[in-house]
């Protein structure tokens, strides 16, 4: 039988999806749903990707569309998914949330009757699945609640897995605890070498987070939203039913009563509750958008580097790590540089590079 996942966030929750199927799923066949929504640094086109977004995707196989490394962006958007379809342990599925809730729960039901699985694990990298609302740091509810209610109406049995509490920036990881049953589980020491490649030259800072700390990092890190812990608990994974996730997550109810049909509507849902939705944030932050730098030249690069490194380490003297990712936005450099500076450092600064991140101790 295969095993069904979802992603709950998009972004680089297929990372950490994977490394959960990995940890527990004893090498079963499986399949990850996934919204194709990237954040505005790397996709310039707000908001998630719909089917007619991308083109290659596989239709004949699922009734959702399966991304495969044939796949597409349709320019201008930026996709992070068919490179990830080549690395994953898992296939990858598109989930299109602009047909509303009752449309998602009905991908999702579709695609569990035709793989024959009589369960969905929904994971959530960070914990915002769990949000209440209320929650000062809270970004980007709206995808994962609508996960949670899409899978209440699909009425297929669902789990929710919520891994690297804390991880994403949005909901602290002491505030996660006090919601989760138990001690959770290790995701394990060892990071699989598909896992490693990933994390290359994928940008996700959570998913980077959750493998550094399921390896054994700890201590504060530097991310493009504060230092975050690295702690005994952040490489850990809790189970809960989806009826105590819809519990704790009040945009999901709110969707569940509204069944708005659109993303749209979806949207009002989002804005009504919690007086904001990221869709729309992020359509006022692609007015804005800072040109960066797609090439490095190696001396000027390193330069930059070391004289930025001693920034920090002077500015956050408790500080142990900063993700890949903060240091090229921070030096003003695209996303699609991370694999070129991972050989650079691999090559000429291998005392800094304490991978999956940066370290910043002498």
């Amino acid at each position: 039988m295969t095993e069904l996942f979802i992603a709950a966030g998009g972004g680089g929750d297929p990372v950490g999806t994977a490394l959960v199927h990995t940890s527990t799923g004893a090498g079963a066949d499986a399949v990850v749903l996934t919204y194709g929504w990237e954040r505005p640094s790397v996709d310039p086109v707000p908001g998630p990707f719909a089917a007619h977004d991308f083109t290659g995707l596989d239709h004949d196989a699922l009734p959702v569309a399966l991304v495969t490394t044939g796949t597409r962006p349709v320019a201008p958007r930026v996709s992070t998914l068919p490179r990830l379809a080549g690395h994953l342990p898992t296939r990858l599925a598109l989930l299109d949330p602009h047909e509303g809730v009752e449309g998602l729960a009905d991908q999702i039901g579709r695609t569990a009757r035709a793989l024959g699985a009589d369960r969905v694990s929904v994971v959530d990298v960070g914990g915002d699945v769990l949000a209440h609302g209320d929650e000062p740091t809270l970004a980007s509810p709206l995808l994962d609640a609508l996960a949670l209610a899409a899978c209440r109406l699909a009425g297929v049995r669902t789990t929710v897995h919520v891994t690297g509490p804390g991880l994403d920036g949005e909901v602290p990881e002491e505030t996660l605890l006090a919601r989760l049953p138990g001690a959770g589980s290790g995701l394990g020491p060892t990071l699989p070498p598909w896992a490693a490649d990933v994390l290359r030259w994928h940008p996700s800072e959570a998913s980077a987070l959750l493998a550094a700390a399921a390896a054994g990092l700890r201590g504060p890190c530097l991310t493009r939203s504060g230092a975050l812990p690295l702690t005994d608990r952040s490489g850990r994974v809790w189970s809960l039913p989806l009826s105590r996730a819809l519990e704790h997550n009040p945009l999901a109810r709110g969707l569940l009563s509204a069944r708005p049909a659109t993303l749209a509507g979806a949207e009002e849902v989002s804005l009504k509750l919690y007086g904001f939705n990221e869709v729309a944030r992020e359509r006022r932050q692609a007015v804005r958008r800072h040109v960066t730098r797609d090439r490095i030249d190696r001396g000027t690069f390193l330069g930059e580097l070391d004289a930025w490194l001693q920034v920090q380490r002077a500015g956050h003297p408790g500080a142990r790590y900063v993700s890949v990712r903060c240091a090229i936005e921070s030096l003003g450099y695209d996303w699609r540089v991370t694999e070129h500076v991972r050989d650079l450092l691999a090559r000429h600064r291998p005392g800094v590079d304490a991978f999956p991140l940066l370290s910043l101790v002498d």
